[in-house]
């Protein structure tokens, strides 16, 4: 399969909305890629088929990407599409994994496109719950993690050391912020699909994590779904020549992030003016409601044995950076590490500017009444964080973390 070239101005993505589940059309295609898989096929595409049809409440198609295999697996999985409801098969004469769920999920209907494995490491019970934060419009890419608090995994060292590794050597040098690029079992919006697969050059097992580092740099929300998955004892994966080819493709992502010629930025969803930003200045007050309260209990805990001006700059510092680490994951929605220094350096001088405020209001206080109650240095620190929090949104909103 050719390459697609990156588009020259894809434009920003629409602003995220639920997905409509309205039966017959499937609202989630489950698409299993395969290779020479004839042993495996039929014993997981009717597990999967039942699994959909007794506890799935929305409507569904399972599709089994069949790429270049050489054994009987394109006769077994024709008779499957034929005999099971809602499946389907398609073959492409190239092998590669990545080829096969992009030509599947490009040619997919669904408004939700389902990636496993045909091995089904992964509990099945984890599909609803990887699917619905896409369905709700809550998330643009979802994925299974077994590196997460809360996932249950039975697999030998080598394949834990192996994995783990991989994703701290993400962690390094592409500065990702999702746990494991590699289980097995993902999720993505077609309408995300549709701009980020046309970035996307490898074909084989870098395609997905390829994927995930294009979608994070450009903003959009990652879900992440603890998972009980089972290592399978048979699996005929090459490690070395995976890792290599790993290497290779971390080696040139980042490299076009470097040089610039891979811009995902571009690519980040447009801002809605109604509940999208309420819903932002929401999560931003919450978030500055905790750290006003731990300032005051920091200050009050400071206040004799440092003095008022110095307990105040201490505590406002230390909830300054925890403030812009917090609104800059659940108010910004923003992931990974990237930017993440230049912007605590930016909210330093935020910090400077609500140092100014409150430091001089307690100056002010001081000087109108320099006997002032400890209670009355509380109410006038109080009001004056109040007003910091509404210079630092929009600080933050215009500048911090502006696109």
């Amino acid at each position: 399969m050719a390459r697609n070239p990156a588009p020259e101005n894809p434009g920003r993505l629409p602003r995220r909305t639920p997905v409509p589940t309205a039966p017959p059309d499937p609202v989630v295609d489950v698409v299993v890629p395969v290779h020479n898989e004839e042993r495996d096929l039929e014993r997981s595409v009717r597990r999967v088929h039942t699994h959909l049809s007794e506890n799935f409440p929305y409507p569904f198609r399972i599709t089994v990407a069949d790429n270049a295999s050489t054994d009987a697996t394109p006769r077994i999985a024709a008779r499957l599409a034929a005999e099971l409801p809602g499946t389907r098969w398609t073959r492409l004469p190239d092998k590669g994994r990545g080829r096969a769920l992009h030509a599947a999920w490009s040619a997919s209907p669904a408004p939700v496109l389902v990636y496993m494995d045909v091995d089904l490491s992964t509990e099945l019970a984890a599909l609803l719950p990887l699917v619905a934060p896409l369905i709700s419009g809550h998330s643009d890419l979802a994925i299974g993690t077994r590196l997460a608090p809360g996932a249950r995994v039975v697999r030998g060292p080598r394949r834990e050391i192996t994995s783990r590794c991989y994703n701290a050597l993400l962690r390094s040098t592409l500065a990702v912020g999702f746990s494991d690029a590699q289980c097995g079992f993902k999720a993505i919006r077609r309408d995300v699909a549709e701009r980020l697969l046309p970035l996307v050059q490898d074909t084989g097992w870098f395609f997905d994590t390829e994927l995930l580092v294009i979608a994070e740099r450009a903003g959009l929300r990652i879900h992440e779904v603890p998972v009980d998955w089972v290592d399978d004892p048979d699996s005929r994966v090459d490690v070395l020549a995976t890792a290599l080819a790993d290497l290779r493709g971390i080696a040139r992502v980042g490299g076009a992030l470097t040089r610039g010629t891979l811009s995902p930025a571009a690519l980040r969803r447009t801002e809605g003016t109604g509940g999208a930003a309420v819903g932002k200045l929401l999560r931003f007050a919450a978030v500055g409601a905790v750290s006003t309260l731990a300032h005051l209990l920091l200050y009050a805990a400071l206040r004799q044995a440092a003095g008022a001006q110095a307990a105040n700059a201490v505590a406002l510092l230390l909830c300054a950076v925890a403030n812009t680490a917090a609104n800059r994951r659940l108010t910004f929605g923003l992931r990974g590490r990237g930017g993440a220094l230049r912007q605590q350096a930016k909210g330093l001088v935020v910090l400077l500017i609500g140092l100014a405020l409150t430091s001089g209001a307690l100056a002010a206080l001081h000087h109108a009444s320099p006997s002032a109650a400890h209670g009355t240095e509380l109410a006038v620190l109080l009001a004056a964080n109040l007003a910091a929090t509404v210079l630092r949104f929009l600080l933050f909103r215009a500048w911090v973390f502006r696109a």
